[in-house]
């Protein structure tokens, strides 16, 4: 792969980067190299520096592209899991419409739900009976799984139903999606994502998901993500997913250092708490299958949570890896024409995200809800390195003691500024 090395940089300088050998060669003499230092990379990935970089490393050793993948990792994954945004030529292929039938199932399981008292964490398929829908939507949570890993319900009548009723559908549906909810914010297993900067101070906003401003490609915590649309933006707000099977191909084939950089330990920004921070690898082979787990503030901060100055850098290796993903995931994304009363289902062990910025009216706000799900039958094995955090996540809180907000509230993990600290 030296050959590939080489044109890779060749490539590069093209694009105008003008990186010498001999400034490469000059590095290692450089005051103070070797402390090590938080490389020059941000929340927003700039594609010329991620070119820089990626030209500079190539320089200084030509032979990252002949590293050896991690120990059983495969050279090749094959599953429909492995698309690229133009293989889906027609929104048909991902959206499923919902029939009057279905519609009037949903209405008559939250009067049933809501005749038997049970707190709202009891919300599940034996007590949100579906009929027809529910056998559709089992199968749908199978095509996250084993198919292409997304799929898009279309769609709920919101308008018709309270924000508590809204929440209870919502609850109700995912049940046959995953029957396991994860607390978010203890004890809350909803979360609300919505701008939030009007009513909450900029120094407390820690996390682009209470903002109007564009996204990273990441991911979530949890086997699958929901997300449900109360209401759209005037403008922008488009939800972008993109296959990291597809990702880890390209890398596999041309940066395979980089799957290497992706599978050792990195450090996790704990933001002020206690510990500090965290160590575990982003990519994971379990079970014959590749996931990918992370979150790109936790590695370059992001507003009142910017990287914490005393614990580890991340290295060099380690910015181009970020960008690679995002910049991989840009490449080969998918747009979803998320509409008001969808809801959206991905894989996000398999598929990474991200949103547009976006603009909201004085009476039309971009409000979504959000839940973290798994499915006990279907879902795919946790790396041992995950499997504490997903106790937490699924069986730290009973149901009886789940909630349902109502309001948007900031999650305490992405507080940042003088209200940091738990």
């Amino acid at each position: 792969m030296a050959a590939v090395a080489v044109q890779q940089v060749s490539d590069l300088l093209k694009d105008g980067l003008h990186i010498s050998p001999k400034t490469v060669a000059s590095r290692p003499q450089e005051k103070n190299a070797a402390v090590p230092q938080q490389p020059d990379i941000g929340y927003d990935p700039d594609e010329t520096k991620w070119k820089a970089r990626t030209a500079r490393r190539l320089l200084e050793n030509p032979s990252l592209p002949n590293t050896p993948l991690p120990e059983g990792f495969p050279k090749k994954l094959v599953s429909p899991l492995m698309w690229e945004g133009k293989d889906w030529t027609e929104e048909k292929q991902w959206v499923y419409e919902m029939t009057p039938e279905h519609l009037k199932e949903i209405d008559e399981a939250v009067k049933h739900f809501r005749s038997l008292g049970k707190p709202f964490g009891h919300v599940k398929a034996s007590t949100f009976p579906l009929p027809t829908l529910g056998p559709v939507l089992t199968e749908l949570a199978r095509e996250l799984h084993t198919g292409r890993g997304f799929f898009v319900l279309r769609t709920i009548p919101v308008d018709s139903y309270s924000r508590e009723e809204n929440g209870i559908i919502y609850a109700g549906i995912s049940s046959y999606v995953g029957n396991l909810r994860a607390v978010q914010d203890t004890p809350a297993v909803i979360a609300h994502i919505t701008d939030l900067t009007k009513r909450e101070p900029s120094k407390t906003l820690g996390a682009p998901a209470y903002t109007t401003d564009k996204q990273v490609f990441h991911t979530d915590l949890g086997d699958i993500i929901g997300l449900f649309a109360l209401e759209v933006a005037v403008e922008g707000g488009t939800s972008r997913i993109s296959s990291t099977w597809r990702a880890y191909n390209e890398l596999a084939e041309t940066r395979p250092d980089l799957i290497k950089t992706l599978a050792e330990p990195w450090v996790h920004d704990g933001f002020g708490r206690s510990p500090a921070y965290i160590v575990r690898p982003l990519m994971f082979h379990h079970d014959s299958k590749i996931s990918i787990q992370y979150a790109r503030r936790m590695f370059t901060g992001f507003l009142a949570l910017p990287r914490s100055a005393d614990i580890p850098p991340i290295t060099d290796a380690q910015a181009e890896a970020l960008d690679a993903l995002h910049f991989l995931g840009e490449k080969y994304h998918l747009a979803l024409n998320f509409q008001k009363g969808d809801i959206q289902y991905i894989n996000n062990l398999g598929i990474f995200h991200t949103r547009d910025a976006f603009v909201d009216g004085p009476e039309q706000k971009r409000h979504l809800l959000r839940m973290w799900l798994r499915n006990e039958e279907l879902g795919w094995a946790t790396p041992p390195e995950l499997q504490e955090l997903w106790q937490q996540l699924y069986h730290s809180v009973s149901p009886d003691d789940h909630t349902f907000p109502l309001e948007a509230a900031v999650r305490k993990q992405t507080i940042g500024g003088v209200l940091k600290k738990d």
